[in-house]
Order: C-alpha cells, then structure tokens, then sequence
C-alpha cells in the first residue's frame, strides 16, 4: 500500500512576516532595559546561535504573563492580507503552519487575538519562575547542531515526505537553512538578499502575502 502524498505545505516564519512587528526583538528590548544589545549584535554578526543567545538573555529579564501578555498585544499587527490568504488556502486544500524562532507566547496571543489560534506553530517556550523570572526552552531544536533554538530545517524535512511541495515563506537570518530545501520560496530582506546570491532554490520576493494569495490562485 503506497502512501498518498498531500498537496502542498506553506511554512511561514512569524516575526516580520505574519506578524509585520519583530515582536520578539522588541520584547527583549522592552524587558531588559536593552541591556541584551550586546548579546543580540553578537547573534547578528553569527558569532553566537539564538540558543546561546536566548540563554545569556534569561537572567536578564524580569516579567510575569499578564505584563507581557499586555505589551506585545498592543504590538499584534499582522500582514492584513494573511487571514485572506489563510481562507484560501484552506479553500484549496493547502496546509499552514509558522515556525518561529521566537518565542510561544505571544505568537499565541496574537494569533488568537486575530481568530487564527487553529494554525499550529512552532517555536522556543517560556517557563515563568518565581519573582517574575523566566527561562527559556528549545523543544524544537536540533541537537546535531545547536544554533537555533527552534530548528525550522528539521521542522521542513519532518513533513518533506508527507507533501508533494513545500513553499516556505521569511524574511530572516533563521529562515536561511529551511529555505534551502523549499521547493519554491517566498523572500523579503534578509532572505531574499540570500537567495539572490544562492541562486539555487526557485524564490520569488514579496511585500505581503497578496503574492502568496496569487501564487495559490494560478497553481492550485
């Protein structure tokens, strides 16, 4: 008995894609005083991975749920085209989900925010403690590597086999290894600079996800 492949997966990043904010960026900043600075110019310039980074950044940060909760949902602003694209794709019988480096809790509480809690996702968690400390957890990363908290290249080849196609969708430094082994991709920023130098994977830039919406109108 052969297994019968699905149609197609869209994967998206979340921060500075769905979401038009880095919510992430913003709520280290917010919440260590900007004391992380450092460390972040670090994971920019690749001396160190977001795992590394994510765990020197811990103690420097203090907040509880409802505080956090409160500040990134005044930042909730996701692509206005997005939930257009997600009805259509379920339309078409295309799967979705968001793979982040970021972090659960306020991909949670925006996606929510906006009625769209149902698209799984995946991402860095955060324990609260006590005294409104915090650590951070990596259930997604890839231990043969290390470098990101939330491997978005282990996630793509998780479902490489159960999809005829895999489109992928980002705009950062984190989405550069799971674009890779895309079959089509859809880049903005930092990714499309790096698919324009690769040239290796079939890539088209974008400005929303208008340009998803037609892609899926013309091909499915």
């Amino acid at each position: 008995m052969f297994f019968k492949q699905k149609k197609a997966l869209v994967i998206s990043d979340f921060d500075g894609t769905i979401c038009t904010v880095d919510v992430g960026n913003k709520v280290l900043s917010h919440f260590t005083n900007k004391s992380w600075n450092d460390i972040d110019r670090q994971y920019v310039q690749g001396s160190v991975g977001s795992r590394e980074a994510y765990s020197r950044i811990a103690p420097l940060m203090t907040a509880n749920p409802l505080r956090l909760n409160a500040y990134v949902l005044k930042l909730a602003k996701i692509d206005p085209f997005f939930a257009r694209f997600y009805r259509l794709a379920r339309k078409k019988g295309v799967d979705v989900k968001i793979v982040s480096d970021g972090l659960d809790f306020y991909i949670r509480a925006i996606m929510e925010k906006h009625r769209l809690g149902e698209i799984e996702y995946f991402a860095n968690t955060v324990v609260f403690g006590q005294d409104d400390s915090l650590a951070f957890n990596f259930p997604q990363a890839n231990e043969l590597c290390g470098r990101c908290g939330t491997c978005k290249n282990k996630i793509l080849n998780d479902y490489r086999l159960m999809y005829e196609k895999i489109i992928y969708i980002g705009n950062g430094q984190s989405d550069i290894c799971p674009s890779r082994c895309a079959d089509l991709v859809f880049a903005k920023e930092v990714l499309l600079k790096k698919c324009e130098e690769e040239g290796t994977t079939p890539y088209q830039s974008f400005h929303d996800f208008r340009a998803i919406s037609e892609y899926l109108k013309n091909n499915f």
